[in-house]
């Protein structure tokens, strides 16, 4: 009787744990398209075979990316090859399918798991959400719980960009950050190559691009007239960008290069100077700013320096699109220059803006030839759009809008709410910024299909794009702070469907994906707990009422109007109170006891 009584224990004990399992919430990012989790889980140990088509080499590469993926996260090496019979099984296999070359369907029980899509690229995002079902804490039994899923992206351009024009990463760096990028499902790189403060990108044809236009004396390190005198610079040779462009192949990103043309252009101008309308001399710009320099448009010989150029960029970048920029190009230098005033007069344009039209449409012909498209910030509209570009929206979305009404593809990138260059936090408490502030409930909030639209014209967005210019971030542990999590934020508007966004179910599915940034060793911001004010002033009655607000899931918040320092014996924060004029607040998030954000500080005075 008593074996039967401690059996039936173990038995509800064993059921007990198995539903605690298949009951827990996931945290996955991007949310899924469906998923529909089921009782029981999946056992990870070392008796799990990987199973793929060893004919199909991208398939069976894919499948070694995983085995070394799983054990970075778990320290589990698993076999690989066919299975033996005694243990569980997971499978990757292409079959024929209706959810596109991203879409994937991904089913866990108890003895196997099934990746299967119709491209190898919808695998690779699988694995990413296998991955995100590995548990961060290494004590636990790696358990998966049973669940079927089927995902696939919303748009196509799922993008980052890292300007290294302005300050120069490593390729080690560019890896990284590109793994980070894959870990999201986003699939375009953005590199941006050339810039008035550096040339990163070896050309043969012309060395002094690299000799003399990767290199600078100082940088403006902190707004303002601050210019450090440490040397700055550095590129990449072209057996490094082809090694970076397959590695990113491999975790299906593809790099678009941006050679910036015709402004932006003055460390080009510094090692060749007959392509400027001046001649110059020319010297690199220490201090950050729009410069007036930019390429002639009426000398021939520059087109054949630009074809020049292209032709080897192409040889390096299999990317149907290529950046050609086309933002911020003073016309001031093309007004007085005689060369200029000429093309004008030739070809009947109007004046300076059309001569710009002239000269992407140009560039975007010769590509055209070569089977390649072009891409350029929102500015390529002004004087008429080239017939066949695509425009980057980035002065908000008006140009997006005008772009798609004519019918050209449209990326979304507006610096409302996608430059990550921007503060994410209270500008007191964040890292230097070039200005603006972005936080991470803005960055989810967007909704990168413009209502203007028509259906007809909704088709003509490719997607959405955070950018990261350089300006003042100068280091990879900076760059990953300013980042993520807004990273992840983009990532789910961008692969999502609009009608399931949930802001407080995705700072819930964070705490989590904070986790993984931790087991990956991220440097992400913590902005997101950091404590802002709503205030309302009832001047009548000399009071405020002060609520309390962060960026985190159900925060714990404590505040004081004494003058002190939060602690956890503080006023905990239950709701919107009144404060008298000329109080201070300060308050901030803890969990477990510890304090988990800077103090942040808002005094009550009315006018």
């Amino acid at each position: 009787m008593a074996k039967i009584f401690y059996f039936l224990v173990f038995t509800f004990f064993c059921f007990k744990v198995g539903a605690q399992e298949s009951d827990q919430q996931l945290s996955l990012i991007p949310q899924p398209l469906q998923m529909e989790q089921h009782a029981g889980y999946f056992k990870l140990d070392r008796n799990v075979t990987v199973k793929a088509d060893e004919t199909d080499a991208e398939l069976d590469k894919l499948a070694d990316l995983f085995l070394q993926g799983v054990y970075d996260r778990t320290g589990l090496s698993l076999k690989k090859g066919k299975p033996d019979g005694k243990g569980k099984t997971i499978l990757l296999k292409i079959v024929s399918d209706t959810l596109g070359d991203e879409g994937y369907r991904l089913s866990v029980t108890d003895q196997e798991i099934v990746v299967q899509a119709a491209k190898a690229n919808g695998i690779f995002y699988g694995i990413q959400t296998i991955y995100q079902l590995l548990p961060t804490d290494q004590r636990k039994s790696i358990l998966l719980p049973s669940l079927s899923i089927v995902d696939k992206p919303r748009f196509g351009w799922r993008g980052l960009m890292l300007d290294v024009g302005r300050y120069f990463y490593s390729v080690e760096y560019v890896k990284k950050f590109i793994d980070y990028l894959s870990m999201h499902k986003l699939n375009v790189f953005h590199w941006h190559l050339t810039e008035d403060h550096g040339w990163r990108i070896e050309i043969k044809k012309y060395p002094r691009l690299t000799e003399v236009g990767a290199w600078r004396a100082g940088t403006n390190f902190q707004p303002g007239n601050n210019i450090d005198r440490n040397p700055h610079g550095g590129f990449y040779t072209q057996e490094e960008i082809r090694e970076v462009v397959a590695y990113a192949k491999d975790r299906y990103v593809t790099v678009v290069p941006e050679i910036e043309l015709p402004g932006h252009s003055l460390a080009a101008l510094v090692a060749y100077p007959d392509m400027s309308c001046t001649g110059g001399p020319f010297q690199i710009p220490e201090k950050w700013g729009i410069q007036e320099d930019i390429y002639c448009a009426g000398k021939e010989e520059v087109f054949v320096f630009l074809e020049n150029v292209l032709a080897e960029v192409m040889e390096l970048f299999p990317s149907e699109t290529i950046h050609i920029g086309g933002d911020e190009a003073p016309k001031k230098r093309w007004s007085a220059c005689p060369h200029c005033q000429k093309r004008i007069k030739e070809e009947s344009l109007k004046d300076e803006h059309e001569l710009q039209r002239y000269f992407i449409t140009r560039v975007e012909r010769f590509l055209n030839s070569k089977g390649r498209k072009i891409i350029g910030w929102d500015e390529i509209l002004e004087g008429g759009l080239a017939p066949n570009a695509a425009v980057m929206s980035w002065r908000g979305t008006k140009g997006g809008i005008a772009a798609a009404k004519m019918g050209h593809p449209v990326v979304m990138t507006p610096t409302s709410h996608m430059y990550f260059d921007y503060f994410q936090g209270e500008p007191y408490l964040e890292p230097y910024a070039i200005w603006g502030h972005i936080p991470l409930r803005k960055v989810y909030g967007y909704e990168p299909v413009p209502e203007e639209l028509t259906i007809e014209e909704q088709k003509y967005i490719l997607g959405v794009q955070g950018n990261l210019w350089s300006e003042y971030i100068h280091a990879p542990d900076d760059n990953e702070y300013m980042t993520y999590p807004r990273g992840a934020a983009l990532a789910e508007i961008a692969w999502s469907n609009a009608e399931g966004k949930d802001w407080e179910d995705f700072t819930r599915r964070l705490e989590e994906q904070y986790d993984r940034y931790e087991q990956k060793g991220i440097n992400y911001s913590r902005s997101a707990y950091q404590v802002y004010f709503e205030v309302t002033d009832d001047a009548g009655r000399n009071t405020s009422t002060v609520n309390l607000l962060t960026d985190s899931y159900q925060p714990e918040i404590y505040y004081t109007l004494d003058g002190s320092e939060p602690t956890i014996q503080s006023n905990r924060f239950e709701g919107p109170f009144e404060v008298p004029v000329q109080k201070t607040v300060r308050a901030a998030t803890f969990k477990d006891g510890q304090r988990i954000s800077p103090v942040s500080v808002r005094s009550i005075v009315h006018f």
